[in-house]
């Protein structure tokens, strides 16, 4: 297991860990949470041996393989079917002894010896699935969204967030104990978010994952270490129930619950205009669900530090945008899509899905009229003012000014406090609102953008993956500004949450068409898989003869070796459960015994009764808490059967 003991860590002159202690279980799935800047990607340095602590120690099982992103990619000229290989240092390295063991055969010698040693490599080469070696990457390459016919190109020759993808796939390529995910998702789009989801639920090692997908949370991690006033704070179940676990202390603050109330208000104006909106009973119910939990969960998040919100549409107009058999693509290329027939309304709230490079940004491109058509019209109101998030648009920030010189230039009359103000709502404040802006990190050049465009009061939002590089307590800001927003909206994103909360509809890009999506997020996620499996090669292809029994024997042994191994700290943590289960409810029965007894009601015993009703229903959340996760352990056992 990894076990952190009285950790004490700094950067500089600022300490981010003092005292923590930690413990993870073999097997366990945990996410990693906090503020920006609180020190999880260091605490991932000082785990890979990185950065050495100030005090107290970081231990792994000497024998564990770890394996993490690494955060540049070379620009070499191997293929990048190669490079993912080379992710799985061992394989390579009984390559290279095979390669020089046959180089060396020379038949005068003890070719005796020569063979044995050559009968070794080979074996362990079966062993390390050396066959199926190329199928994996392929497999993993094309589930990253690297198509097949680019499989062969040179890392060189791919963009800096596709070598992201690389350095991904790499990482799932290395045969690891401990896994180190730092914002996996950031890359990626939606198709590639959900089937790494899908191969990290089946991961069979111990994860570690930081990550401000919340979705990506719920669906992998089984519990939730959270970097609070310098110390990890371990919550069991995933970032839901965390988020409820938090909400329960906080909503005891008065402070906390005023604010609570107020952002409850927001969200039940969204529910009842939806209400009245909604067409498809499946996709109202998919976000009615997820309004239900925000409500639940309002309060975890009533420390936020952003605060902002969305003018009122001026248009009054029914159709703000027309693409007339528009066909969208770039020079001395095909078409990306073709005879595209689309009206954007007023009030629409369209999410966009589809594969990687299927063109949904092309398609936003082409409403914003930022990318000229080949073929057919563009029709848009005279008066629309359109707010258009893509990742150039934060390129386009100019450097060398500051945040609130690129405001004052957009309203010169405005008092300097007022913009102030306002990129305080952004959280930018004090003297970041005057540094130049070549300062700023990722997030904070994301979170200005987003701040001009909601400053320029749109009519029709288009946001192009706009959640990359905000945390959790922006993208719940940004929900919350979308849904009390009366303009149309059209969203491409890989953040779950913020499409179901904030989209009423859904529409497919795929195969050169643009077409209404009949289903809600999680219909998708099944068509999605559902075409990467008829599509990516078979990661479990083999190379070697067909009827080479005795390795089909060993490949099915190791699997049921893998299977046993997977379910054992599954097994192990649900008889935990059971033991923590039998105290409390041994416990209760003692306190609901005594409360039915006519001594609880006694005149003396008044303070007594008030505790123990207080700790009956401690008592009774404990209890439906361990409750879900027994139950959540019981579903993961019966898919491993």
């Amino acid at each position: 297991m990894l076990r952190i003991t009285d950790l004490t860590l700094s950067r500089g002159t600022k300490k981010l860990f003092d005292g923590a202690n930690l413990t993870l279980p073999v097997g366990h799935k945990t996410g990693l949470i906090g503020a920006n800047g609180c020190g999880k990607s260091t605490l991932f340095a000082a785990i890979r041996g990185e950065i050495a602590p100030d005090s107290g120690a970081i231990e792994l099982p000497p024998k564990w393989k770890l394996a993490h992103v690494a955060q540049e990619t070379p620009a070499v000229e191997i293929p990048a079917i190669d490079y993912v290989i080379d992710g799985d240092r061992e394989l390579r390295d009984v390559e290279r002894a095979l390669a020089a063991a046959s180089a060396d055969h020379q038949p005068q010698h003890d070719h005796l010896g020569h063979g044995s040693r050559l009968a070794e490599l080979h074996h362990r080469y079966e062993v390390l699935d050396g066959y199926s070696a190329r199928a994996r990457a392929a497999t993993l390459l094309a589930g990253l969204g690297v198509p097949e016919h680019r499989q062969s190109d040179p890392v060189a020759t791919f963009s800096g967030g596709f070598r992201m993808r690389l350095n991904l796939a790499q990482a799932l390529m290395c045969p690891s104990d401990l896994l180190l995910l730092d914002e996996p998702t950031n890359h990626l789009d939606l198709d590639a978010v959900l089937w790494l989801e899908d191969w990290l639920v089946r991961y069979p090692g111990t994860l570690f994952l930081i990550t401000h997908d919340r979705d990506f949370l719920d669906a992998v991690v089984r519990s939730i270490v959270h970097v609070d006033a310098r110390k990890l704070r371990v919550y069991a179940g995933n970032y839901t129930q965390f988020e409820r676990e938090r909400a329960q202390v906080l909503a005891q603050q008065q402070a906390a619950y005023t604010k609570q109330q107020r952002q409850i208000a927001h969200l039940q104006a969204f529910v009842d205009r939806f209400r009245a909106k909604a067409t498809k009973a499946k996709q109202a119910q998919s976000r009615i669900r997820a309004i239900e939990r925000m409500e639940l969960i309002a309060a975890a998040h009533v420390d936020s530090p952003f605060e902002f919100s969305f003018a009122p549409a001026t248009i009054a107009a029914h159709q703000l945008v027309r693409l007339d058999h528009a066909t969208l693509g770039y020079a001395d290329n095909a078409p990306v899509l073709a005879d595209v027939e689309w009206s954007i309304l007023a009030g629409a709230r369209i999410g966009l899905l589809g594969p990687n490079g299927a063109g949904k940004s092309t398609l936003l491109k082409g409403i914003a009229g930022a990318l000229p058509l080949e073929a057919g019209k563009r029709i848009a109101h005279q008066n629309l003012r359109i707010g258009y998030f893509a990742q150039h648009q934060v390129d386009a920030l100019r450097i060398d000014d500051s945040p609130l010189g690129h405001l004052q230039r957009l309203e010169p009359a405005t008092r300097e406090q007022a913009l102030r103000d306002y990129l305080g709502g952004f959280d930018i404040r004090g003297d970041m609102a005057t540094a130049s802006v070549e300062r700023l990190s990722g997030g904070e050049k994301a979170r200005l953008t987003l701040a001009l465009i909601v400053r320029n009061r749109p009519d029709l939002l288009l946001l192009d993956e706009p959640t990359n590089h905000l945390d959790i307590e922006m993208r719940e800001a940004l929900t919350e500004a979308l849904q009390d927003y009366d303009g149309a909206l059209i969203v491409v994103a890989h953040d779950r949450h913020l499409l179901r909360a904030t989209a009423d509809e859904l529409w497919l890009v795929a195969d050169g068409r643009v077409a209404p999506f009949e289903g809600d997020l999680d219909d998708y996620a099944d068509w999605v898989l559902g075409r990467q499996r008829r599509t990516q090669p078979d990661s479990r292809a083999d190379t070697r003869p067909s009827d080479d029994r005795r390795a089909q024997k060993r490949a099915e042994a190791d699997a049921r070796a893998r299977r046993s191994s997977a379910r054992k700290p599954l097994l192990t943590r649900q008889r935990a459960l059971e033991r923590e289960m039998d105290t409390l409810n041994a416990e209760k029965k003692t306190i609901d015994t005594w409360l039915a007894s006519s001594d609880a009601y006694a005149g003396n015993a008044r303070e007594t009764l008030k505790t123990t009703l207080a700790r009956q229903g401690e008592l009774t959340w404990q209890l439906a808490r361990l409750e879900a996760e027994w139950l959540e352990l019981a579903e993961a056992l019966e898919r491993q059967a």
